[in-house]
This record gives C-alpha cells, sequence and structure tokens, in this order.
C-alpha cells in the first residue's frame, strides 16, 4: 500500500526462491530498491540496494516527523502500472506481467458490484506474494474500507492456528485453491471445529479445478449459509475474469467457471477467430478493463498474447473451454504444455530449459503425474538425481522443483522423430526403486518404523523402504501431503499445534527428525491405543 501510495510500481519477490532467480528477477526489472526483511538479506548480493524494512519502521517511530501531505502531491494516472507480477515462461525466463491501476479498480469494483466483497467484510490474507490473488486481499480490501487480517508465517497450512483465527477474528471473506480448500473442511470435520465457518459470507476459491466432491464436505460440514465463489482468470487479465456462484446442495457433475465479471468480456474462438457452438471446445479470448499493459521488456511475446478483435485488445488465454446451454464457461484444458499445480501456474518448458544448462543433459521432458507432483525425464549417461536436484534448487522456486526424476540412456521416439511421452516409464516404478534404494540404511528404531509406517500411507508408496535420512519432499512428498502428515501426527501422537508446531517438523523433513521431535512428548497410554488402531484401520485417516 505505501509503494502504490508513493507512486511506486509494486514488484513483490519470494523469500522461498533461490538467490540465482531472485538476482535474475531484479534485473529484469531493473529495480532500483529492494526492500527486505532482515531474515532475507542474505539472498542479495552487495550489488543490490536493500533497505530493512525494520529498520524504517524505527527510524519513522525515532523521528516522528513524517509529513504525509507531500503524498499529496504525488501524481498517479490510470494508465501508470500498479504491480508486476512474474509467472513461469515456456523460454525458460519468467515473464513480468505488468498491471495498471485502472485495470486493477475495475477488478475490484466487479468484485464489490457482484457483492463477493464489500466495506463491512473481514478479509484474511492467505495467498503468497507469487500469487496476483495477494494484491486484491491486502490492497484490494483496504481500499474498499474492508478489515484485513494478517496471519503469522506458515499460518496459512498450520490448520488449527487458521482456523481459531478465522472464527476468533469473526472472518467473512476468504480464499483458499480447492486442494488447500479440501485439506481445510476436511480438519474442520475430524476435530469437530463446524463453527470456524460461522461468519463466513463469501468463501472464495480458484486456480485449479474444483472437484464435486468438495461440495459435499463444505455442505456437511458448515452451521451457516453463505456464497461460495469459484474464480477463474490468468494474472494476464488482473485476478480473475470470470466468476461462478457454487451451489453445494445441488447434484452437479462438473463445476463451471461460470460468466464474465462485469467490465470484463470472454470469447471462445476456433484457430480461424470464429465464434463457436454450443458444448464445442475451443480457446478462451479475454478482454475488457482487465487486459494486461504487457510483459515488461519483451514486446515480442506481448504481441503474440494480445489480438484486436473489433477494435478491442482481447488477451489469448491458451485455456480450452466451453459453453453449456445455460451460457456458463467450463473449462476443459490446454493448448500448450502449461499446467496447473496445486494453485500455481507452471510453464513445464522452463523446468526443462533450466535442466538442459546441465552439459550432461542431451534432452529433458518434464510432465504433471496425476494432478499431483513434476516428474523430470532426463536423457544422459552421466548425471545423477542428486546433482539434477541441486540444480534444480539453486534456479527454481520449490513448488517448480520435479518430485522425481527419472534418468534414461535414450528417449523413445515416435514415427516423427519426437519424444513418445507415452511410452516414458512410470514414475511409480521409479520412485518404488528410489524408495528402496538403501535398505544398509541404519536400522529403524520403534518410533522411526511407526512413522516410517505413516509416511508410507501418505505417500501411497506401498510399503517400500524409505531411508530415516530421506526429505519429505525428495520423495514425492509436497505441501499438502505434508499437512496430512502432520495432522496423523497429531491424531496419533495426541499432541497440539502449541506442543510442537507444523514449522518444526517443515524445517526438519526425514524420518530420524520428526522421530526425535516426537520424542519430546511425554508418553501415554493414549498414543499406543492410537497406534494399534493405526495398524487396524490403515488409510482411513487420511484427509482425503
Amino acid at each position: 500500500m505505501g509503494i502504490e501510495m508513493a507512486g511506486g510500481v509494486y514488484c513483490p519477490l519470494s523469500p522461498r526462491d533461490p538467490q540465482h532467480r531472485l538476482y535474475a528477477l531484479t534485473q529484469q526489472t531493473q529495480s532500483r530498491l529492494v526492500l527486505v526483511h532482515w531474515s532475507t538479506k542474505m539472498k542479495f548480493n552487495n550489488d543490490t540496494l536493500l533497505i530493512d524494512i525494520q529498520s524504517i519502521l524505527f527510524n519513522n517511530a525515532v523521528t516522528n516527523d513524517i509529513n504525509v501531505d507531500k503524498l499529496s502531491s504525488i501524481r498517479v494516472t490510470p494508465n501508470n502500472i500498479a504491480y508486476i507480477i512474474f509467472t513461469s515462461g515456456s523460454t525458460g525466463i519468467p515473464k513480468a506481467i505488468q498491471a495498471c491501476h485502472q485495470s486493477f479498480i475495475h477488478f475490484m469494483n466487479s468484485l464489490v458490484r457482484v457483492n463477493v466483497l464489500n466495506k463491512n467484510d473481514i478479509v484474511v490474507q492467505i495467498a503468497r506474494s507469487s500469487f496476483d490473488i495477494h494484491v486484491q486481499e491486502i490492497l484490494g480490501a483496504l481500499i474498499h474500507g474492508a478489515t484485513l487480517v494478517m496471519l503469522h508465517p506458515r499460518g496459512t497450512i498450520d490448520f488449527d492456528y487458521l482456523s481459531d483465527i478465522v472464527h476468533m477474528k469473526q472472518v467473512t471473506y476468504i480464499l483458499l485453491v480447492p486442494s488447500l480448500l479440501q485439506s481445510f473442511f476436511t480438519l474442520i470435520a475430524q476435530s469437530s471445529k463446524t463453527a470456524t465457518s460461522k461468519y463466513f459470507r463469501s468463501l472464495c476459491t480458484g486456480g485449479e479445478p474444483f472437484p464435486v466432491k468438495l461440495s459435499t464436505l463444505i455442505a456437511n460440514n458448515s452451521v451457516s449459509e453463505y456464497n461460495i465463489w469459484n474464480y477463474y482468470g490468468p494474472a494476464e487479465i488482473t485476478i480473475a475474469c470470470t466468476l461462478h456462484p457454487i451451489d453445494v446442495k445441488a447434484n452437479s457433475r462438473s463445476i463451471p467457471i461460470g460468466r464474465s465479471l462485469p467490465n470484463y468480456r470472454c470469447l471462445i474462438l476456433n484457430e480461424f477467430l470464429q465464434n463457436t457452438f454450443i458444448n464445442q471446445e475451443a480457446e478462451l479470448f479475454v478482454g475488457g478493463a482487465g487486459v494486461f499493459a504487457g510483459y515488461l521488456g519483451r514486446d515480442d511475446l506481448t504481441v503474440k498474447a494480445l489480438v484486436e478483435i473489433d477494435g478491442q485488445l482481447f488477451y489469448r488465454t491458451g485455456d480450452l473451454v466451453r459453453t453449456d446451454n445455460n451460457g456458463l464457461l467450463h473449462f476443459q484444458g490446454r493448448k500448450d504444455h502449461q499446467i496447473k499445480l496445486h494453485g500455481q501456474r507452471i510453464e513445464l518448458g522452463e523446468i526443462e530449459r533450466c535442466l538442459l544448462n546441465i552439459t550432461s543433459i542431451s534432452a529433458c521432458v518434464v510432465l504433471k503425474w496425476n494432478d499431483d507432483y513434476l516428474v523430470a525425464y532426463i536423457q544422459s549417461s552421466d548425471t545423477n538425481e542428486q546433482e539434477l536436484r541441486e540444480h534444480c534448487q539453486s534456479h527454481l522456486p520449490p513448488h517448480m522443483i520435479p518430485s522425481t526424476f527419472i534418468i534414461l540412456d535414450k528417449f523413445p521416439l515416435n514415427l516423427n522423430g519426437k519424444v513418445d511421452r507415452k511410452q516414458l516409464p512410470s514414475p511409480e516404478f521409479s520412485l518404488a526403486t528410489l524408495l528402496s534404494f538403501d535398505k544398509s540404511d541404519t536400522p529403524l528404531n520403534q518410533l522411526e518404523e511407526r512413522i516410517h509406517t505413516i509416511w508410507c500411507q501418505v505417500l501411497h508408496s506401498n510399503g517400500n523402504h524409505i531411508s530415516r535420512a530421506a526429505s519429505f519432499f525428495t520423495i514425492g512428498g509436497h505441501s499438502l501431503r505434508f499437512i496430512e502428515l502432520y495432522y496423523r501426527y497429531q491424531s496419533l501422537f495426541n499432541f497440539n499445534a502449541h506442543s510442537l508446531s507444523i514449522g518444526l517438523f517443515l524445517q526438519q523433513p526425514t524420518i530420524q527428525q520428526h522421530a526425535q521431535l516426537l520424542q519430546t512428548l511425554p508418553s501415554n497410554d493414549t498414543q499406543t491405543a492410537r497406534w494399534q488402531s493405526l495398524h487396524i484401520n490403515q488409510g482411513k485417516t487420511s484427509l482425503n
């Protein structure tokens, strides 16, 4: 908010990103100044001008002579750039999406107009800075007079804490991606915290398909009536362009992405830019007030992304949709290899180009497997999984690092000489090999054996041996599975977040380290009983 009021351009960077990537992003935007928290200073080199936010606040408190009237002399026009959000780029370089002030204001006015948000709402801030939706949660809420609730770090995956805050602060507006929403309401069901949603007015979701079974889960664990909204929209159209009210009591076969928001216009056109028929699948083009101002420094990509139709600019989304008999839009898939994974937009080509920078690799294909994790297929005779993973960790954000690396001497090819993706080996086979590679590992003690069993269930590894020193995130684990793992621990070992927080387990993500953490708990007979029930009813404590 301060950056916007001072006439600057807001460009959020994630402290989760590696140093190489952060340097590249600041160079791409030619940022004159980076505001940092003291704990993230080491992420930048000496060539970057840094200011510690804490020192600014301290100095302001000491001097207390800030002239806020100076802000009135700053002129900002509707076409000025308000913020820049980076998104994955198929060329291997992240794309800097520029959104102007008027686009953001029109989007927010659209939400207010359809009563998704109003000045009386209490909004909880959930999204990470890599999602453009966080701009709506913070700036959008404040400029429309709503109250904003900020969570502590990792608060979005500590569901005990989140549910308590939501209820205590009487939150009326919340937005979670469907996969996180599923886990959140499963916890509500298992811990009998149905009062969590008591004050909800708008429960919003988006970023990935909304599963029909989630409607039933929400309906069965809500104590009041409220609106559930399904958002859709790439960052290039300023956060969202369509909206659909979900009826959780209806017997729906699929959940649509709905209709255009006010100030937006959606067209479904074939390859010749001609209109299509009802239920005919084609590409979605979005026009109106939210169309972005282009990719910073990449006019070539901007020209490809925008097309003029009837004197108006439209963004080519690359998303395939259809219209049903009621005029509702349904998402069908992509024209290219761009994917969504747990709400994050990923160009698989960016990961492939990152890996191809390793000279020993002659070819690379990255795929999304079972809508759950990324698999990298590598053609090389001189590399190993550790080298590949360390390279990715040095150049890619965490959500873009493949869970599994499969190294092949030669890729299968089709008749056209291209990689035959259907003939690539199953990652399940590779993961089983990975999990059983080190049976000479130090013998597991009784507690580690218990944890090993839980890991096998959460990772669906069918009882394969997992090294006690292996990180959960290098053998197919991700944040949502880790949440499930943590709540299994809570259920089986009878503790709460005050005793052992999820953050402690995240910082020490191996079986051996988890055993050491759990050994700090007082032992009791309840734990033994719960453990015996786990063996009797294996798999029934899952968050799924």
